[in-house]
C-alpha cells in the first residue's frame, strides 16, 4: 500500500448513503474506519447543507466536511469557509422562484426553509412533510425574511417558466440540471471542488493524492478536478468520461470495493 496520505472525499446521496435501505453499509464504514487508520483523512463532500448532513455524519465518522457544494467548508472543529445567500438577494430568489411557478426548498446552515402554503406540487409536499418528520424544516417560512440560506433546490412542472428562470438567477447563481425536473441552485463560483482546494490547502494535500467518490450530477466539478475518480455502479452519464475507476453500486459494498482494488486500505 501507498504510504503518502490521501485525501478522500466521498459524496453522501447514492454514494456513502443508499437511497434504497436509507443507510452508510457496513463496509463503507469500517472501510472508511481503516483508511483513517491508514493515516488518510477522509471528508463529505456533498450538495447537503449543514443542517442536513447530520444523520449520515452519526453513522460514520469522518475528518471534515464541504457542504452544499462548497459553500461551507469544515475541517475538524475548524470551519475553513463560511458562506450565505445576501438577505436581500434572497428575498428576491424568493420571488422569482414563485413568479416563474416553481416550488423547493431553501437549504441553509441552520435549517431548511419551505413555503408555509401547501405546495401543488406532490414531490414538495412528500419532500417537505419527510424533512418535518426529521426534525430538519424551520419554523419560519418564505414570507419571513429573517433567515439566511445557502443553496436552494427547486422542482418545476408543466407550468413552469424554466427560460424565464435561468435568466433572472444568470448573474450570481449556478444552476444544475438533476433531471425529472430538479433544479440544485447554487451562488456562482462554489462547486464540490471548491470544497477540496480549501480542504488541500489545509492540509498540504497534493491533487495526485486526491480521491473522489461520487455517482451524479453535481459531483461533475470534482471529477473534472481530481485525477483519482470513483464512479458508483448506478450514475449520471455525463461522469463517465471523467472517471478512472468503476465500482459497484452503494449497496453492493461499492465503496469497501473501490478502496481494496486502489489500494487505500
Amino acid at each position: 500500500m501507498n504510504e503518502r496520505q490521501k485525501a478522500l472525499f466521498f459524496d453522501i446521496d447514492g454514494t456513502l448513503f443508499s437511497e434504497i435501505n436509507r443507510n452508510v453499509p457496513v463496509s463503507a464504514k469500517e472501510a472508511i474506519d481503516q483508511a483513517r487508520k491508514n493515516g488518510h483523512l477522509v471528508f463529505i463532500n456533498t450538495g447537503r447543507t449543514y443542517s442536513l448532513i447530520g444523520p449520515v455524519a452519526r453513522m460514520v465518522e469522518v475528518d471534515g466536511y464541504c457542504c452544499g457544494c462548497g459553500t461551507r467548508v469544515v475541517a475538524g472543529e475548524e470551519i475553513l469557509y463560511s458562506t450565505t445567500i445576501p438577505r436581500k438577494r434572497g428575498s428576491e430568489i424568493k420571488q422569482i422562484i414563485m413568479r416563474h411557478k416553481l416550488d423547493g426548498v431553501l437549504e441553509g446552515t441552520e435549517g431548511c426553509y419551505f413555503r408555509k402554503e401547501d405546495s401543488w406540487m406532490p414531490v414538495v409536499a412528500k419532500m417537505k412533510d419527510q424533512m418535518i418528520k426529521e426534525g430538519k424544516v424551520s419554523s419560519f417560512g418564505w414570507d419571513e425574511d429573517c433567515y439566511d440560506f445557502d443553496k436552494f433546490f427547486v422542482l418545476s412542472d408543466e407550468n413552469s417558466d424554466i427560460k424565464g428562470f435561468h435568466q433572472a438567477l444568470e448573474d450570481d447563481i449556478d444552476i444544475i440540471n438533476r433531471g425529472n425536473g430538479f433544479y440544485e441552485c447554487v451562488p456562482t463560483g462554489h462547486t464540490k471542488a471548491t470544497g477540496i482546494e480549501l480542504i488541500m490547502k489545509h492540509y498540504e494535500i497534493d491533487l495526485s493524492d486526491v480521491y473522489v467518490f461520487g455517482d451524479s450530477i453535481n459531483d461533475l466539478p470534482m471529477f473534472q478536478f481530481a485525477k483519482n475518480c470513483v464512479l458508483m455502479g448506478h450514475h449520471s452519464v455525463e461522469l463517465e468520461p471523467y472517471a478512472t475507476f468503476f465500482t459497484k453500486n452503494v449497496e453492493d459494498d461499492g465503496v469497501a470495493y473501490a478502496m481494496k482494488k486502489l489500494g487505500l486500505i
